[in-house]
């Protein structure tokens, strides 16, 4: 079997992966990349990304995607389609299995499976994602200039959603399916303190509205009464929680209360030796595409110091 082992196997293609792929690449570790269903990640369904260093004009989130692929295709990075669906961590050399049924062997491990963000699931949220419908403000307020804008939630990303958006929005209004807010209360009163931020509550969204193109407002629904109104709006960004792509990690890899995969301090290690994380899915605070880039060189520094450790 040694002979099929792999020195190191990277899961997950986003910012995170596709760096990590670039620098193992570049040490000549010829790394193997399982893409998963959505190669790319989350900056695949992103319009325009103006925050990331080296494009002034902007740049496409599928484009970017395709010139980190590029770039570590070109030091030799091999890629496969399809998804992991088991993973063992118990054994030395870790056993991947995907979904067709195959087995691969690998002495290091990253994962960069990376998070999504979570949706209502109505029909015209999707119609109307990137046209309108974010659930990044600091990805897409830019865009929201002099407009007005909801964002749905009611914890402290919705607050600092909503806080972030004043700079861009006119008016920013905070939508809640309950009574009170479940944000700390230094973020509750910060968002309640701007002249810029109003807010309701016992309100679910029932419909985004709009003129095919665009989004031109929101139709909410009264939890208690049943009843429904609609608002004019340019935008609705939603802030309901991102779920952490880890689960197949459970009971194998330190999880966090959220879900997230718990990395050392001041590295990607995780708790088990060999096996390193990056990106969103050990990221809960910035998830930006930029910091996924970053712990994506790091793990990649982390795997090949391993990999030298053991030789």
């Amino acid at each position: 079997m040694e002979s099929n082992v792999r020195d190191v196997i990277i899961m997950g293609t986003g910012p995170g992966g596709y760096t990590a792929a670039i620098y193992m690449g570049r040490a000549n570790l010829k790394p193997l990349v399982v893409e998963g269903y959505q190669p790319g990640g989350q900056l695949m369904i992103t319009t325009e990304i103006e925050n990331f260093p080296g494009f002034p004009e902007g740049i496409r989130g599928p484009e970017l995607m395709a010139k980190m692929r590029q770039q570590a295709a070109k030091f030799d990075a091999e890629f496969l389609s399809g998804s992991v669906t088991e993973v063992d961590l118990s054994r030395s050399p870790f056993c991947i299995t995907l979904e067709d049924g195959r087995e691969l062997f690998t002495r290091s491990l990253i994962v960069a499976t990376g998070a999504n963000a979570k949706w209502l699931g109505i029909e015209s949220e999707e119609r109307y994602r990137g046209k309108g419908v974010s659930a990044c403000a600091t990805c897409d307020g830019f865009f929201f200039r002099d407009s007005k804008v909801f964002v749905v939630g009611g914890g402290d990303t919705a607050m600092e959603e909503a806080l972030y958006l004043t700079k861009f929005a006119s008016h920013v209004t905070l939508v809640h399916r309950r009574e009170e807010f479940r944000s700390s209360k230094i973020m509750s009163l910060r968002a309640s303190k701007n002249p810029k931020i109003s807010t309701m509550l016992n309100e679910v969204v029932d419909e985004i509205l709009g003129d095919g193109f665009k989004v031109t407002g929101i139709r909410l629904k009264n939890v208690q009464t049943g009843e429904l109104s609609e608002h004019p709006c340019d935008g609705v960004f939603m802030a309901i929680g991102h779920a952490p792509n880890a689960e197949l990690f459970r009971g194998q890899l330190d999880i966090d209360d959220y879900g997230y995969i718990i990395t050392k301090k001041t590295s990607t290690e995780t708790s088990v030796p060999g096996v390193f994380a990056c990106g969103d899915v050990q990221d809960y605070v910035y998830r930006q595409a930029v910091t996924a880039v970053g712990t994506g060189c790091m793990a990649a520094v982390d795997a090949e110091r391993f990999l030298e450790s053991i030789r």
